[in-house]
């Protein structure tokens, strides 16, 4: 454009760059190539604006979150928001309840890691999922009951495979 909001002499107004164009199908009639400009850009970006190696990390393990047959735990109670506070204790731990379905999982966040029952008690495998840490598993004896001696340091879900079943927590903050 030159400064009136003109096109530049030379300026192919058919032009448009999308499917039928010829932008990124190799060298045009005028010898343009498309596919060159753009892997000469991906080049570029990745010379000079790398992807972090820990929000690479983070977007690999959201994709391991990616379970077509988990189902969503709701969140009904958090001790930060429905419990009333209790005299004397100033940092209580807080207790988290999900459930999913006639499942439930009930979590105790301390500082030194997670306490928990799964409900109805059974066997079951626990992932604790946060960050850019890797996937966590917790072991589950055959009443439900589970510990892990790592405490989230920033947002966290479990996944819950029981049952035939996969189930996962929504994120929270620890």
């Amino acid at each position: 454009m030159d400064g009136n909001g003109r096109p530049d002499e030379g300026f192919d107004e058919g032009f448009d760059g999308g499917p039928g164009g010829d932008f990124g199908q190799g060298p045009g009639e005028d010898g343009f190539d498309g596919d060159l400009l753009e892997a000469e850009l991906r080049r570029a970006a990745a010379e000079l604006d790398p992807v972090p190696v820990e929000l690479r990390q983070l977007a690999l393990e959201a994709y391991a979150l990616h379970d077509l047959d988990a189902r969503i735990a709701e969140l009904t109670f958090d001790s930060l928001v429905d419990a009333l506070p209790v005299r004397g204790v100033p940092d209580a731990p807080r207790m988290l309840t999900f459930r999913a379905g006639g499942l439930s999982v009930d979590v105790e966040v301390t500082e030194e890691g997670l306490i928990g029952q799964v409900l109805p008690p059974q066997s079951a495998r626990i992932e604790v999922l946060g960050g850019p840490q890797t996937v966590r598993p917790v072991p589950v004896d055959t009443l439900g009951r589970f510990t892990s001696d790592h405490a989230p340091t920033g947002p966290f879900a479990l996944r819950l495979r029981a049952g035939g079943e996969v189930i996962v927590t929504e994120w929270l903050r620890a």
